[in-house]
């Protein structure tokens, strides 16, 4: 286990690039299981949830040609359906989120599948339904393993049909579509997730073969095909880095430029942030984070107190909501943060409460942070990372500090984060990794 020691008060300075989506990766990677031919995929981000998964993909016997660290040629001409029922297999992907992903793909190409406890962050239940009854609407029948927690899935054959999803899950969209590409007949998602994320993924399997319609909306029709073909795809941006490293800039009153920042797939990412009162110039793909002294949060029109809330595509994800709270404890004025998605990824502001900041957390969605003005700093304290964004948030928190903290459990940051020290080093911060 390794933690981070961090010396925070310096102002940063530079310029960093973000990494390849890591949500995305996810359902891309999971995604060469639907043919035999080799698909190449570059801009992979090189953290642990990613080679996780990578890592499983091989241990199925699919071949794996790692160019480089952010690129890959997967060949799935020879894969080891029997490994799905091994311990092995259980262990390995029970500690990955992700893993789910790959039921839609070995169900349609195999007929078979099975699905883990979801493992990764700590945020709150996580539920399959949508996944597992999506597949059913298709054919498949499944048993459920109380003591291994697992699900088996199995179809004699998957048929197109319309399906009403019960929520925009964006690994329930992606899980159903990628079923639905090899299935007979059409079938419609209607109220499909439509992140860009989604989007990118349905241009993968149309170059792959696949006729998906609807791309960018809430109704995805697919017409299903016997077989697809290789491919090559680029990872987008990470945008979940994007808006971490506005929130960075601003904490630690910097000077940061984000090359090559995705802004097209951002959505309302860099309004929300401005609603903080945090300048940004954008040039062309870049976003240039000017140092700031204050920064004001706004207020509605009528006067009201400022709400930041998570909601489904085009809406704000809900994995910027940690960055932001964190982001505005050094503004004037003050605003509601309404989580509505997980019950717990708002327990980590008792830390930020230690560290010195203004905030009430008003139930397991809700906390309310009163901007300091910059009138005093954080201090340093020992922590805990408990989930991905969450972790990240105290490392911003920490730069921003005075004196020194100490961040455990940073396996989490590494998840999501590529070389996370390393990068931030670059930009003038004091951060060391201990073992």
């Amino acid at each position: 286990m390794s933690i981070f020691e961090v010396r925070g008060g310096k102002k940063l300075s530079g310029t960093i690039v973000p990494q390849g989506a890591k949500n995305e990766a996810l359902q891309i990677i999971s995604g060469v299981l639907l043919t035999k031919e080799e698909i190449t995929i570059k801009n992979i981000p090189d953290i642990i949830d990613v080679n996780l998964l990578i890592e499983l993909l091989q241990e199925m016997n699919i071949k794996v040609n790692r160019i480089n660290r952010h690129t890959c040629i997967f060949k799935a001409d020879d894969v080891d359906v029997d490994y799905l029922s091994s311990d092995a297999f259980h262990k390995k992907s029970g500690r990955l989120r992700g893993s789910v992903m790959l039921a839609g793909p070995l169900l349609a190409r195999f007929k078979k599948a099975y699905l883990p406890k979801p493992g990764g962050d700590k945020i709150g239940r996580r539920k399959l339904d949508t996944h597992i009854i999506g597949f059913q609407k298709l054919g498949a029948g499944y048993k459920y393993n109380e003591d291994s927690n697992y699900f088996t899935l199995e179809a004699n054959e998957l048929k197109g049909c319309h399906m009403l999803l019960d929520e925009p899950s964006v690994t329930g969209t992606a899980n159903i579509l990628m079923a639905a590409v090899l299935a007979n007949g059409t079938t419609t998602i209607y109220n499909a997730a439509c992140e860009p994320y989604i989007q990118q993924l349905c241009k993968m399997l149309n170059s792959m073969g696949a006729n998906i319609l609807g791309i960018g909306s809430n109704m995805l029709t697919i017409q299903g095909v016997s077989e697809l073909k290789g491919t090559e795809h680029t990872m987008l941006p990470d945008m979940i880095e994007v808006g971490s490293f506005i929130g960075l800039a601003a904490m630690t009153q910097g000077d940061i430029t984000i090359k090559n920042a995705g802004i097209s797939e951002l959505g309302v990412i860099p309004e929300r942030f401005q609603q903080l009162g945090i300048k940004m110039n954008i040039v062309n793909d870049d976003i240039h984070v000017p140092a700031q002294d204050l920064y004001e949060i706004q207020t509605y029109i009528d006067g009201g107190i400022l709400t930041v809330y998570d909601h489904p595509w085009p809406g704000l994800t809900p994995d910027l909501l940690s960055i932001l709270l964190v982001t505005a404890i050094q503004a004037k004025g003050s605003v509601l943060i309404h989580q509505k998605m997980f019950e717990s990824r708002l327990f980590f502001v008792d830390k930020l409460i230690e560290m010195g900041a203004q905030v009430i957390l008003c139930d397991p969605h809700r906390a309310v942070v009163v901007g300091m003005e910059r009138q005093k700093k954080l201090r340093g304290i020992t922590m805990s990372s408990p989930d991905i964004r969450a972790g990240v948030a105290l490392l911003i928190a920490a730069l921003s500090a005075e004196g020194k903290s100490k961040i455990q459990n940073i396996e989490q940051i590494d998840r999501g984060y590529q070389f996370i020290d390393e990068r931030l080093i670059s930009l003038g911060a004091d951060i060391k990794r201990v073992n």
